[in-house]
């Protein structure tokens, strides 16, 4: 049942109010002084407030700017015979929801309470929806270098200004994206991510843009683009570094413009967009090579924010570990499982590749595979156990420099197949090698293909 307090000094406007909102199922508590009134709020806060602004002592006006320091969520009804304009809108300034005026309509008082329960309503379910995704996005960590990150995105966000997020493939560039918007102002607005890899070049325009009716064979409606989605809010361009050059020669242009025509279109739309960017890549040596815009470079880097590799923050191991061991145990229904230190120990030494998502997987995968209930160095994958850091292997207690190369050149290429999922066209183009010179390399070194398949 709502709670309603009532505070006026005319006894008569009480009473009245009181049976109407009796009638409506409310319980009613009534105060004849803003000074009673806020002695009931202390010790029961009610879910509304009609406060008259004639009152004896401490007046409507004080009382308001004292209950919404108290409870600025609390929704307040001025109520006044005496009132104009100017008083409306300075209650209504100083947080008040709406002003009515006396001879009151029981009516208006009643549909004005519900209109401001509701309003209130609402914007606790978007305080619990903005606190449930910043937790499913939560930055998990406690390194230097994540409280560092922490700290930055809560002095970023609350501004408008653009970001350029770098990081390796699976280190959450995604969630730093997430966290940016859902601590800013237009966290309530769109968070539209655009995958700039994923989308084919010959429709990326329409992607972006959005078209008209007709603009093209299959165009058989309006279709809105991506940055008309994201107006007031946020869009994230993700692999960013992927675009082609002509792509990247239209997004500078609505970027530097705010403004864009859809495929077909003639009309001029304006967007207000905050961009934030990620990538993978070096764009510096990206525009080096000519494959990067360097003005588009320029643009997006108002804000570096740089995610560490899994390898470079350890330490945050087990804090994931045990992150996703909880999600992964509810989601399968299965009772929670323990890990044993050593096991720890030797996820905490893999190099992963991979990096969070590597791991990630690695966990839902011993949660549904382990047969009992504690997770042991024989349930971790063997390409795991065999493959701690460098200084671990034999590369030292090698006794020829040939030797230690050879098991280096090993480690590097094992590593390499593993960061690119076994693919050898594109381990072989990165390391810069001929495809057929890395076959006989692995065949060589006797890597094993299930080596390879490992991270598919």
């Amino acid at each position: 049942m709502k709670t309603v307090l009532i505070v006026d000094d005319e006894q008569d406007i009480r009473e009245a109010l009181k049976g109407v909102f009796r009638d409506e199922g409310f319980e009613v508590k009534t105060a004849g002084s803003a000074e009673e009134a806020l002695k009931r709020l202390d010790s029961a806060p009610p879910d509304l407030v009609l406060l008259d602004i004639w009152l004896p002592g401490m007046d409507g006006i004080a009382a308001l700017k004292e209950i919404k320091a108290r409870h600025p969520n609390l929704p307040v009804i001025m109520i006044s015979g005496h009132a104009n304009i100017e008083t409306a809108v300075k209650t209504t300034k100083l947080g008040a929801y709406d002003f009515i005026e006396k001879p009151l309509s029981l009516d208006k008082v009643i549909l004005t309470a519900e209109h401001a329960l509701e309003r209130n309503r609402l914007v606790e379910e978007n305080t619990a929806l903005r606190t449930r995704a910043l937790r499913k996005y939560d930055i998990i960590g406690k390194s230097r270098p994540i409280q560092g990150l922490k700290a930055d995105i809560a002095r970023v966000a609350p501004t408008n200004s653009w970001v350029l997020i770098t990081g390796e493939n699976g280190t959450g560039k995604e969630f730093v994206a997430r966290n940016i918007h859902l601590l800013s102002n237009r966290s309530g607005k769109p968070f539209v991510e655009v995958n700039c890899a994923a989308i084919p070049e010959e429709l990326i325009e329409s992607e972006l843009f959005g078209h008209e009716k007709g603009a093209f064979t299959s165009a058989i409606a309006q279709k809105k683009g991506r940055f008309d989605l994201s107006d007031k809010g946020t869009i994230f361009l993700d692999e960013i570094g992927d675009m082609s050059l002509k792509t990247q020669a239209k997004i500078l242009r609505i970027l530097q413009e705010q403004s864009f025509e859809r495929v077909g279109g003639t009309e001029r739309i304006t967007v207000d967009v905050r961009v934030i960017a990620a990538t993978n890549k070096n764009l510096k040596e990206q525009i080096v090579k000519g494959t990067f815009r360097e003005d588009l470079y320029y643009r997006l880097n108002v804000i570096p924010f740089h995610v560490p590799p899994l390898r470079e923050r350890r330490e945050d191991i087990p804090l994931f570990i045990d992150h996703f061991l909880g999600e992964f145990c509810r989601e399968t229904a299965k009772e929670r499982l323990k890990v044993g230190e050593d096991s720890i120990e030797i996820l905490s030494a893999y190099e992963w590749p991979g990096n969070v998502r590597e791991l990630k997987n690695v966990i839902e995968r011993l949660v549904i595979m382990t047969p009992g209930s504690v997770i042991t160095v024989d349930d971790i994958p063997s390409y795991i156990k065999g493959a701690g850091p460098v200084h671990q292997r034999n590369i030292f207690g090698s006794a020829l420099l040939k030797e230690a190369r050879r098991e280096f050149e090993r480690e590097f290429i094992s590593r390499k197949l593993k960061e690119f999922g076994g693919n050898i066209a594109k381990t072989a183009e990165a390391i810069g090698i001929e495809r057929s010179h890395l076959y006989r390399k692995i065949k060589s070194y006797g890597i094993e293909h299930e080596n390879l398949d490992a991270l598919n």
